[in-house]
């Protein structure tokens, strides 16, 4: 079994897209989940999220839909995206936030298009979870503090995005790269080519004025 970390955000359907194969992974990976805040990193890298992008957003969220139906997977997004996650990524730590405290989570969100920093979908999300007080379970300062240091640890590991798969610190963004994940699973000497060492490594051309 190869171990496997995975940072999320709940704010991004791709995690949730991504988290629709895990069954498919059962006895080749063991996976640890890590949630983490996706605003974090954009701000750490400097970057925008993809529903910053206008033109870009119309694509993602119309790309979203039609890989869910090609897969089958329930699918309906929340009346307004993107929103605030800080809610349901704590709640789902104060839950355990293991893989099934996930699944419950993104069932609310993804699967039944409730608004999920909004009153009623937070508590949707607390009801899911067994989560009696919300507040409190938002509120707490061990739950604050994991988050935070899930964000800082993914940043420290070169994590930039969500979904990202990290494996013998090998950074595997986004859904589209769960192929080239399994494939190196398969073949841990994936990226000792000559050819993949070089442009592992080369140098910047054109540097763009920030």
């Amino acid at each position: 079994m190869t171990k496997a970390d995975w940072y999320f955000d709940f704010i991004s359907p791709f995690a949730y897209l991504q988290f629709a194969r895990f069954e498919s992974f059962k006895g080749n990976l063991e996976i640890n989940p890590i949630p983490v805040l996706f605003g974090g990193l954009l701000k750490h890298w400097g970057q925008l999220g993809p529903a910053e992008i206008p033109p870009k957003r119309k694509f993602v969220y119309r790309f979203f839909k039609w890989q869910a139906d090609q897969n089958n997977i329930p699918f309906k997004m929340p009346p307004r995206h993107p929103y605030n996650p800080l809610a349901s990524l704590r709640l789902c730590i104060a839950a355990g936030g293991q893989i099934e405290h996930i699944h419950s989570v993104f069932r609310v969100i993804y699967g039944e298009g409730i608004q999920p920093d909004e009153t009623e979908g937070v508590l949707a999300i607390a009801e899911a979870l067994g989560i009696d007080n919300a507040e409190a379970a938002m509120s707490d300062t061990e739950v604050k503090n994991t988050l935070r240091e899930n964000t800082e640890t993914a940043i420290k590991m070169g994590v930039f995005g969500v979904p990202t798969f990290l494996i013998d610190d090998q950074v595997f963004w986004g859904a589209d790269a769960t192929e080239m994940m399994l494939s190196y699973v398969n073949n841990p000497e994936l990226f000792q080519t000559p050819e993949m060492r070089r442009i592992s490594e080369m140098p910047m051309g054109v540097v763009r004025r920030k």
